[in-house]
């Protein structure tokens, strides 16, 4: 029986499926579209050849239940939706459909089709909000502040929901942020980690970013995908915080990544309010112990890795790869 990765494309699908595929196991990967879907991530890993990559539109219940009634997963990964919280501001009807009613889509077919089918829904810090200086942990209140944590947050509870009311093998893993050399252009790390490369090389003068004393938790995306399969290998279901425990500024992570390109990033930077958020959470820290005990896992990488990585991952990726993310 294979494993179905909802998102398989993205950077976390891309990941998660190279673990599971070096373990042995059968991976199916869904896009919106499999003849039109981007496989560069998969091509990157070596993996595209591998995987079974069909169609399945996860705001529609007919394509979710079709989709998993042909393949029969033992295991579905929720990687999909909206991945942008500056996008959802913008996009808010798409941010909460693709990624709430994708989630209740495929809670149900799930109850339909075979309740032991085990998922994992892909969670995220956001729905914290501001947690006025303090590490939240599983027991802390969500309060969203984008549309896009408002629909992490209700998927979050429609899992919630599906395993007490029907006994379904249903979890979130509340990720904080994590990052990796496949990252897009469009997430700020990637758009630090390539903007010291092109100013280092004379392809770029100044970078414009918005509030760099914003904190946050930034780990190593493998890191975070490892903890998604052992969170499906337990014997109960559990909703588990996946952070390394270590916060730091945008700032320091601006001033590291330059530093790795022989700059001082104060002579290229520049902060510029046509890049702040509507609302952002000035602080997101979190308390990972109980993953530990769960699961077993805690981070091996922590954001010092995280820029060193990109940074490495920004001189080594082919020009035409990493200009196109």
């Amino acid at each position: 029986m294979s494993v179905l990765i909802a998102g398989i494309t993205g950077q976390d699908g891309a990941l998660l499926a190279k673990q599971l595929i070096d373990a042995g196991v059968p991976v199916v990967g869904t896009s919106r579209d499999a003849a039109s879907a981007d496989r560069r991530r998969l091509v990157a890993l070596g993996i595209d050849e591998q995987i079974k990559l069909v169609s399945m539109l996860p705001t529609d219940y007919r394509s979710v239940l079709h989709t998993l009634s042909r393949h029969a997963p033992r295991e579905v990964y929720f990687l999909a939706g909206q991945t942008s919280v500056g996008v959802s501001f913008d996009q808010p009807v798409e941010a909460i459909e693709s990624i709430a009613i994708g989630v209740l889509n495929v809670l149900e077919a799930i109850r339909f089709l075979d309740p032991t089918i085990r998922l994992f829904n892909a969670g995220s810090s956001e729905c914290f909000g501001n947690s006025a200086g303090q590490a939240v942990d599983e027991t802390s209140a969500f309060r969203p502040l984008s549309p896009y944590a408002v629909a992490k947050a209700c998927a979050h509870n429609l899992v919630a929901n599906y395993r007490i009311a029907y006994g379904l093998f249903a979890c979130t893993g509340i990720l904080f942020n994590h990052e990796s050399a496949l990252r897009p252009g469009r997430f700020v790390t990637q758009k630090i980690v390539r903007g010291a490369r092109d100013i280092a090389l004379g392809r770029l003068k100044q970078l414009r970013l918005g509030n760099l004393e914003v904190i946050r938790d930034w780990g190593w995306a493998p890191d975070y995908v490892a903890a998604m399969r052992l969170m499906l290998q337990r014997d109960q279901a559990e909703d588990l915080i996946i952070a390394t425990g270590r916060s730091v500024s945008l700032e320091y992570f601006v001033e590291r990544a330059f530093t790795n390109f022989g700059l001082n990033w104060r002579d290229y930077v520049v902060s510029d309010s046509q890049f702040m958020r509507p609302s952002d959470i000035a602080y997101g820290a979190a308390n990972p112990t109980l993953a530990k005990s769960a699961i077993g896992w805690s981070a091996e990488h922590d954001v010092d890795f995280v820029v060193d990585a990109m940074c490495e991952g920004a001189r080594t990726l082919s020009d035409s790869y990493r200009q196109s993310l």
